[in-house]
């Protein structure tokens, strides 16, 4: 799978979104084309090499010619996206993009979604830069967008509705279950711009460090600012990931000494129903030579603050540890197979086009089947695993066959 991984070192805009593609390969004629399908009067494309900082990158312009632009609201956004007919998966990243922006706004005004009237988003460049941002990674074959943690910078910002505090209030909401970053301390302004936030937190599917992968590009989108602590640029490192799904994952963990046996399986429950996807306890020894458990869990990264609150709310704790970790996962699926017991969910995992690598026999199936009828329910998952083996070992064309 080809994977897009944006490192917002420097923040994020949505023409150094754009920049980083066409600096990772993208064809700027395309591009251009495809643009040109938009139903916009008096907007040019244009790309060229720039440095910033010492370091070299794309510079993507888009120039407008404002006396030709109308006050436009969402339903106008979405019928121009529909009117370019662009191919399937450009068009429906930019429209949940759109209606993201859509929701945020609404939402920080106090008004409905249809009466969001789009300024600095809702202008011709912005949705030039949203739309080939959608397109630029539709044409460059990627399946999964990742992202580093999002730096919002810090002081205040001049938008349509005047001096507002960074992160503007739409990019506050836009933001919401991402991974933020803390900008550098001398970094003053905005880095992070509504139309960044937009399309990296609509399409991020986890943030974090960047995962393994056999890297095929690396790109540099220039933003308009130059100096600063850090160069101005936007880092996509375009690669491939192997089978299965490779994210972003956060551990938690704390040690306690003083919690009860029951009190600590209340804890796994409670975390398991606050989303986490794995909870355990080990036994430990901690100071004065105390035996003692550490209780961790394995979460997504949006729900780490919630299963914090578990933590400290069904278990004696004063703090929790937070680690973030990549992970790749095999691909799985299920195959029902027919037992004496009844029919059994086997999971099975591998990569695509190869022998499974593993496969597993659900154990509530078979506690339910081993309670139907009288069993034990090691024998039930031995029949399903005889039942999969035997499967698995047919030919094509065998399950034909009388």
């Amino acid at each position: 799978m080809k994977v897009a991984y944006f490192d917002c070192f420097s923040g994020a805009a949505g023409d150094m979104i754009v920049g980083a593609l066409l600096d990772a390969g993208l064809d700027f004629e395309a591009l251009r084309a495809d643009l040109a399908r938009l139903p916009l009067d008096g907007v040019t494309v244009s790309a060229e090499a720039v440095r910033r900082g010492g370091m070299a990158g794309t510079k993507f312009h888009v120039a407008v010619d404002q006396t030709d632009q109308p006050a436009r609201h969402l339903p106008d956004i979405l019928g121009m996206i529909d009117a370019a007919a662009l191919p399937d998966l450009a068009a429906a990243n930019a429209r949940a993009i759109f209606q993201r922006l859509a929701e945020a706004e609404a939402k920080v005004h106090g008004v409905a979604i249809e009466a969001v009237h789009f300024h600095e988003v809702g202008a011709a460049d912005s949705i030039v830069d949203i739309v080939a941002s959608a397109v630029g990674l539709a044409r460059l074959g990627v399946g999964k967008v990742l992202c580093s943690p999002i730096p919002t910078g810090r002081g205040t910002a001049r938008t349509a509705h005047g001096l507002l505090p960074v992160p503007a209030p739409a990019t506050a909401e836009l933001l919401g279950g991402a991974e933020i970053a803390p900008p550098a301390a001398d970094a003053d302004g905005e880095l992070t711009t509504p139309t960044g936030a937009a399309v990296l937190t609509t399409l991020a599917e986890s943030y974090g460090p960047m995962p393994p992968m056999a890297v095929e590009a690396v790109g540099y989108g220039a933003g308009t600012r130059d100096g600063g602590p850090l160069p101005n640029l936007l880092r996509v490192v375009l690669g491939r990931v192997g089978d299965g799904q490779v994210d972003a994952v956060v551990e938690l963990s704390a040690n306690l000494d003083d919690c009860t046996g029951e009190v600590l399986g209340a804890a796994i429950e409670a975390l398991l129903s606050a989303g986490c996807l794995d909870a355990w306890a080990v036994p430990i020894t901690m100071k004065k030579s105390r035996p003692a458990w550490m209780l961790s869990a394995l979460c997504r990264p949006a729900d780490a603050a919630r299963a914090e609150e578990v933590f400290f709310a069904e278990t004696t704790t004063l703090g929790v540890r937070r680690r973030t970790c990549d992970r790749r996962t095999l691909a799985r699926r299920h195959e029902t197979v027919e037992t004496p017991y009844g029919r059994i969910r086997v999971k099975v995992a591998g990569s695509a086009g190869a022998a499974p690598l593993t496969a597993s026999p659900e154990y509530a199936d078979c506690a339910a089947a081993a309670e139907a009828h009288g069993a034990a329910v090691r024998a039930v998952i031995d029949a399903a695993m005889d039942a999969w083996r035997n499967h698995a070992r047919r030919t094509p064309g065998d399950e034909d066959r009388p």
